[in-house]
C-alpha cells in the first residue's frame, strides 16, 4: 500500500469513531463534563473537527468549512478561523470549553462530515511526492505535508477516543 492509501484508510476510520462518541446524545449530554474544567464530548468533537478543518484549509490555501459554511452559530460561536480550541499561544480555558454549545449531535456530525468529505477528496488527489512539501516553517525542522496529515489524524483519533470515554461516564 502506498502512503496515500494509508492516509485514506486512517482518515476513513474517523467517521465511525466520531459517530460512536456522539450519536443520539442530547445537547445537555454533549455539554456535560466529568468534572469542572474538563472537556465535554461536544467540545472534543468540535475541537477535533476544527483542527482538521483549519489545517486542511491551510494546505489547500482555501477558506475553512467552518467559516464558509455557517457552522459557527450552530456551536454558539463566531466564525473566527483561529477559534480551534488551541493556538500556538494558548489553549481554550475551562470557560472557553463551556462556551462551545453544540445545538445537537447532528450539528457535530454534519460539520464533521463536511470536513471529512473535503479531506477525503484532497487525499484522493495526493501523490506520494507531495507529502514531502514543507507546509509550515514555524517549526524546526519545518513540517512537511505528510507530517501535518499524520499529526491531524493523531489528534483526531485521540480526541474521538476521549469523547467515547466521556460518553461512557455519562450519568
Amino acid at each position: 500500500m502506498d502512503a496515500k492509501g494509508l492516509l485514506e484508510d486512517a482518515y476513513g476510520r474517523l467517521p465511525d469513531l466520531v459517530g460512536t462518541a456522539i450519536r443520539g446524545l442530547t445537547p445537555e449530554q454533549l455539554r456535560w463534563a466529568p468534572q469542572p474544567g474538563a472537556n465535554s464530548i461536544g467540545w472534543l468533537v468540535w475541537h477535533l473537527t476544527r483542527v482538521q478543518d483549519s489545517h486542511l484549509a491551510e494546505v489547500l490555501g482555501a477558506e475553512q468549512v467552518y467559516v464558509d459554511g455557517g457552522w459557527a452559530a450552530r456551536f454558539g460561536r463566531k466564525p473566527d478561523p483561529s477559534d480551534t480550541g488551541y493556538a500556538h499561544t494558548a489553549a481554550h480555558t475551562a470557560a472557553d470549553v463551556a462556551a462551545v454549545v453544540p445545538e445537537s449531535s447532528e450539528a457535530l456530525t454534519d460539520y464533521y462530515q463536511a470536513v471529512h468529505e473535503r479531506t477525503m477528496v484532497y487525499l484522493g488527489g495526493l501523490t506520494d511526492a507531495e507529502l514531502d512539501r514543507v507546509v509550515d516553517r514555524r517549526w524546526n525542522p519545518p513540517v512537511t505535508l505528510g507530517a501535518r496529515l499524520i499529526s491531524v489524524y493523531d489528534d483526531d483519533a485521540q480526541h474521538a477516543g476521549q469523547a467515547a470515554y466521556v460518553r461512557g461516564l455519562l450519568p
